[in-house]
């Protein structure tokens, strides 16, 4: 078994703090682009049953409704026999009734909206373009055609944000009633218009006290905090996310996508017109047992129950304890642990990288 992801890096619009691999959306553009997605699958793809699967961007939504066919028919050269969880990315603006509907027709069974506020004039800062009213009659809509299993992107600690103005946006995000919430601080990455812009980032308590705001918010919901910067209900934790984050092997294609197979790590490149001529792969590194280990340590600490001692020791052969300093983060309460696993102290959840350094 193994999982997938496909990137799809076209965008209407290019959002101001955005640094992953996206570009303007032209038709011509992405019809070639998905030939070349086929392209790559059809020689990189060993026929394995495929687990989850997750469309991401960029904004797949975007694709028109022939495209979104064409990415369908790609799809269709996986072994989906068993597929558990399927994904795709999408906007509010370009998510329509006729979309959701193919989306439903072919087996997408999560979506993840990019909402991240619903405070207008955040949503300008941020160079989104939806408005509140639409963001609930989208998600309405996806509910009424049947999808079940919904995640929206929440964004704080933007510039001047007070704590009135998180609640605005957390009181409006359990409104929505969705299976899944995941939250991010805003990070100002090189490159990127706030950078240029030069947008400060807010104070560095300000922005723990409105960490703590969400959790509290949503615990008392009955999300459930399973991952640094995800809650869910519970049963509607993201499968695929899980296995980054249990340092699983999966597939990466498409333009600047990574992947992570038997004995070593790719990265696509992020160039148009080399992935067009099927120059896919920028980076491939043979994986060693000290990478597979801190690898372990470093995306398994993200997850708030942590890492399972007896997984461990049955995936590599050695005890937990023998490895890195595990012993000295316990000692200093960075690291706590129970009968069955051993997790990052609630009181160090916010500063974790902090202790993951320790692993690099």
């Amino acid at each position: 078994m193994k999982s997938v992801y496909i990137h799809i890096p076209f965008c209407h619009d290019i959002c101001s703090y955005c640094d992953f691999c996206k570009m303007k959306y032209k038709k011509d553009w992405a019809d070639e682009y998905l030939e070349s997605l086929k392209y790559e699958i059809k020689n990189k793809y060993n026929g394995e049953k495929v687990r989850t699967l997750y469309i991401g961007g960029g904004t797949p939504s975007v694709l028109d409704i022939d495209e979104l066919n064409k990415l369908f028919e790609i799809i269709n050269l996986f072994d989906l026999s068993e597929l558990e969880e399927f994904t795709i990315e999408c906007n509010i603006e370009s998510l329509t009734n006729e979309k959701l509907i193919l989306f439903k027709k072919n087996g997408i069974n999560r979506l993840s909206v990019g909402v991240q506020t619903f405070n207008d004039k955040y949503i300008k800062l941020l160079n989104r373009n939806h408005t509140k009213e639409e963001v609930f009659e989208k998600i309405e809509m996806a509910k009424m055609i049947g999808f079940n299993n919904i995640n929206v992107d929440l964004m704080y600690a933007l510039p001047n944000e007070t704590i009135e103005d998180l609640e605005y946006d957390v009181d409006n995000i359990l409104r929505l009633n969705v299976e899944h919430i995941s939250c991010y601080s805003l990070m100002i990455e090189p490159n990127t218009k706030l950078f240029i812009d030069k947008i400060k980032p807010i104070d560095e308590d300000l922005d723990y006290d409105m960490y703590r705001y969400i959790e509290k918010r949503l615990n008392n919901r009955e999300y459930n905090h399973y991952e640094i910067s995800n809650y869910s209900k519970i049963g509607y934790e993201s499968k695929h996310n899980l296995v980054y984050w249990n340092n699983n092997y999966y597939y990466g294609f498409g333009l600047s996508a990574s992947g992570y197979l038997e004995g070593y790590r790719y990265d696509n490149t992020k160039n148009l017109n080399k992935y067009n001529a099927h120059n896919y792969v920028d980076n491939i590194v043979k994986v060693s047992e000290d990478d597979r280990l801190k690898y372990e340590l470093i995306l398994g600490f993200r997850k708030i129950h942590g890492i399972n001692k007896k997984e461990f020791s049955d995936k590599f052969g050695k005890n937990i304890y023998e490895v890195f300093n595990i012993k000295e983060l316990l000692d200093n309460k960075m690291l706590n642990e129970d009968e069955d696993y051993i997790f990052i102290s609630d009181e160090w959840i916010y500063k974790s990288n902090e202790i993951l350094i320790n692993f690099v």
